[in-house]
């Protein structure tokens, strides 16, 4: 991925959510695509981008081992189902267990179904943290 993507990709994510992508989004994709630790990947068709991975290494963090985050994917809607976000996946497993992680972590609404599978799937179970919030 680089930061000329951004575009291709922001396009992709409004398609999943079916509403305007905040700027921010945006923001952020650029700033992951230029980071050397992060892992973010896209995925081609026909010179195309059809889907993305944005995911992280951890090195610290509340009692964790150095590990992975996938922070978030997507895949065009026309595309999915055709394995493209499970080939992102594994590209990005096999690279994390080339660099000695152990652990991926990613977080799912549980009103998701859809990213439960997939999650459950590649072989994502509960962890043994709890995600916390507070409105503020």
């Amino acid at each position: 991925m680089v930061k000329e993507d951004v575009a291709e990709i922001s396009a992709i994510y409004g398609g999943i959510i079916q509403k305007p992508v905040h700027p921010d989004f945006n923001d952020l994709i650029e700033q992951h695509a230029q980071q050397d630790k992060d892992i973010c990947l896209v995925a081609e068709l026909d010179g195309q981008i059809v889907g993305f991975m944005i995911s992280y290494i951890l090195t610290l963090g509340f009692g964790i081992e150095k590990s992975a985050w996938i922070a978030t994917l997507g895949v065009k809607p026309e595309y999915m189902g055709q394995d493209i976000g499970k080939k992102l996946a594994i590209k990005i497993f096999e690279y994390y267990k080339s660099e000695g992680i152990e652990n991926v972590y990613t977080s799912v609404r549980w009103d998701s179904p859809d990213l439960l599978s997939f999650f459950k799937t590649m072989g994502f179970d509960r962890s043994n943290f709890i995600n916390l919030r507070k409105t503020i």
